[in-house]
């Protein structure tokens, strides 16, 4: 009876090992670095559409700072004048709307 439960336990792993190395021998051929790179190709994609949305809020949140998208009346585009400039640099939290 001990010798049926170890030949029964014996198969059960050889049949466990085998399926597992068979797997890890689809992913090295050529459909499975395939389904790996599409894989990687869209997550490389996604990253890019997130660093591009990044770039954008904080280029926005820049020009509101320095106010580079403000009309002002005398014809000149917004901005800030060398004053505000020199008071931004020192205190970066500030915007040009503070110090006028």
């Amino acid at each position: 009876m001990k010798r049926v439960f170890w030949v029964a336990v014996g198969a059960t792993v050889g049949i466990l090992v085998v399926r597992k190395l068979s797997q890890k021998a689809d992913q090295f051929t050529p459909q499975g670095v395939a389904k790996q790179l599409s894989g990687l190709g869209d997550a490389v994609r996604a990253f890019g559409a997130e660093v591009r949305v990044g770039m954008e809020a904080r280029e926005q949140e820049l020009r509101e700072a320095l106010a580079l998208d403000d009309h002002h009346p005398n014809g000149h585009g917004g901005g800030l004048d060398a004053d505000a400039a020199a008071r931004f640099a020192n205190d970066p939290d500030t915007t040009w709307r503070d110090t006028r």
